[in-house]
């Protein structure tokens, strides 16, 4: 994830020169950030699904309501960016959109572990079926 925002910024803030004379620097480095935040999103899943991180997310996860509009709401996410990214892939003709839409591929795939998690943490929280 830091990588993901070190990319993000730096042609902002070290490249200035660059960009002016490379307009295309931030897709491509968009590209690199959209690849790394989809490898942090992935490694994301692998926490302890038994816990949550906060209060705010124990609500959602206690709520079966609430619950189940969150991941159908990760879940319309997902196909959005996976729908952008093959679309843009197969019908681009420019090596720069096929590139970034292989970073929008990579972050949606990402996606899906997170949505894993996100089931297995709704499954163990809820109140209606986990009555102590």
């Amino acid at each position: 994830m830091v990588i993901g925002l070190y990319l993000t910024f730096s042609p902002y803030l070290l490249e200035m020169d660059k960009l002016k004379e490379n307009p295309n620097l931030i897709l491509q480095n968009f590209n690199n950030v959209l690849i790394f935040l989809g490898l942090a999103v992935s490694f994301s899943s692998l926490q302890d699904t038994t816990k949550t991180q906060n209060n705010f997310s124990k609500k959602i996860y206690e709520n079966p309501k609430k619950g189940k509009a969150f991941i159908l709401s990760i879940c319309f996410m997902i196909i959005l960016i996976l729908t952008f990214g093959l679309i843009g892939y197969y019908n681009s003709v420019e090596s720069l959109l096929k590139d970034l839409s292989v970073g929008l591929i990579v972050l949606s795939l990402g996606m899906f572990g997170f949505l894993k998690a996100i089931i297995e943490m709704f499954e163990n929280h809820r109140k209606d079926k986990n009555a102590n």
